[in-house]
């Protein structure tokens, strides 16, 4: 019910001397809409204001999740810009028209639609004549028993940017307890079309740092290791001396440098074009030195090359620590493309101890960030298919994963991982 708090009014209308309730939810725009054709942007969209279209080729895309079949009255709160202007408006198999033609914001009748079942419904909004408008609201009013809507209600917390970027999905590994561990190798398949821009794929994560692939561009990808500072701050330059992360060495092409904005620390990142289909595979090196200082070393490769390409080697001071919280996550980091699904499938996943014995990760934790716990949004998921886990999110799917559920895998490969630790690149 978080996300009906501030919006959900209860009014008694009088029919036929009988007195019934109705609700009606006020869906901002700002937190809920994408411009979903022709491709998506931000063009017409604030952080908190109303959204402006006008272009013939543009549609506007409104989720929102009800929890039952239902029937909904919908109408906008909109206003013209120049001149009265005509809007389509597209909900599964109906269509209707409207014209908004008050230049102050006003209530724009739609229609009446009816919802199936329970899951996300979408609404796609399409301007009919040339003349532009803004869209502050969509408003949602129904007589449905027991009727419950979710999106994102407000902008607290700057929940617009995060529910539009979307929920963002975890699992962290069962490892062997009491055993010292130096080493973890995990493989990550991207399914094809399920790679949308603005997508980070992390493989191997750790205490201190992540590991993993990400979309960052239409013609551009990177594999990405980033370690933390142990100073606690999101302005890298404010990292005293002694605490700032120290590059020891990095493979060909690697670019290195600082990030910031969520804590801040050492960053690396190799521009390469993987691509949705392949198996990649990781693996990282956590070696405490002995006098408060820990290094971290990451390699990456496409697994049918056998190839391991060194990223960089990093150490963090004031750490005294093995390899701890092994972990791996799927995100969304494009608020534009927050509407699109994406997907990660991660198996073979593997720690190695200091006594170089190998174990597999057969066990895993899922987890959801604020984002979905918060129920701002509901599509995600995650699970186990054949031997590998999976991560799902985005994309207004129907499927909803429940924090703190635990994933077997019942096939797992039983061989370790085959490698040169002799001969790897450093």
């Amino acid at each position: 019910m978080y996300a009906l708090r501030n919006t959900l009014i209860l009014m008694l209308v009088i029919l036929s001397g009988e007195s019934n309730f109705a609700a009606e939810w006020t869906i901002p725009l700002a937190g809920n809409a994408y411009r979903t054709e022709p491709t998506p942007g931000n063009e017409g969209f604030s952080r908190q204001g109303p959204i402006r279209f006008g272009q013939r080729n543009e549609v506007i895309s409104v989720f929102f999740h009800v929890n039952t079949e239902s029937k909904l009255n919908l109408a906008i709160k909109a206003s013209a810009i120049d001149a009265p202007a005509k809007v389509t408006a597209i909900f599964k198999d109906q269509k209707f028209d409207f014209t908004v033609q008050q230049r102050e914001p006003s209530l724009v009748s739609i229609g009446q639609v009816s919802v199936s079942q329970a899951g996300y419904a979408k609404l796609d909004l399409r301007p009919a004549t040339k003349a532009p408008i803004e869209i502050h609201e969509l408003v949602v009013t129904s007589n449905s028993d027991d009727l419950e809507l979710s999106f994102v209600a407000s902008n607290e917390g700057n929940m617009f940017y995060w529910g539009r970027r979307g929920p963002s999905v975890h699992l962290r590994y069962s490892v062997p307890q009491g055993k010292a561990l130096t080493y973890a190798y995990s493989e990550l398949t991207v399914p094809e079309t399920l790679d949308p821009l603005g997508t980070f794929y992390m493989a191997n994560g750790f205490g201190e740092g992540y590991f993993g692939m990400q979309v960052n561009g239409p013609s551009e990808r990177r594999v990405l290791f980033s370690i933390w500072s142990p100073f606690r701050t999101d302005n890298p330059r404010e990292i005293p001396a002694d605490q700032r992360i120290v590059a020891l060495g990095k493979g060909n092409g690697v670019h290195l440098g600082e990030f910031g904005n969520e804590g801040s620390g050492g960053q690396s990142y190799l521009i390469y074009p993987w691509k949705a289909g392949r198996t990649y595979r990781f693996l990282t090196e956590v070696i405490p030195t002995g006098n408060q200082e820990t290094t971290y070393t990451s390699w990456f490769g496409d697994k049918e090359k056998q190839e391991w390409l060194l990223i960089a080697s990093f150490r963090r001071p004031k750490t005294d620590t093995h390899l701890r919280g092994f972990h791996s996550f799927l995100e969304s980091f494009y608020p534009t493309h927050g509407h699109l699904e994406r997907r990660g499938h991660y198996g073979n996943v593997w720690v190695r101890d200091t006594e170089a014995q190998w174990h597999t990760c057969k066990e895993a934790t899922f987890s959801v960030d604020a984002t979905g716990g918060g129920k701002h949004r509901l599509d995600f998921s995650g699970g186990t298919s054949g031997d590998q886990f999976y991560l799902r999110n985005c994309g207004f799917f129907g499927e909803t994963g429940k924090a703190g559920s635990r994933f077997e895998l019942e096939n797992t490969l039983h061989s370790p991982p085959e490698i040169d630790f002799q001969n790897l690149p450093r």
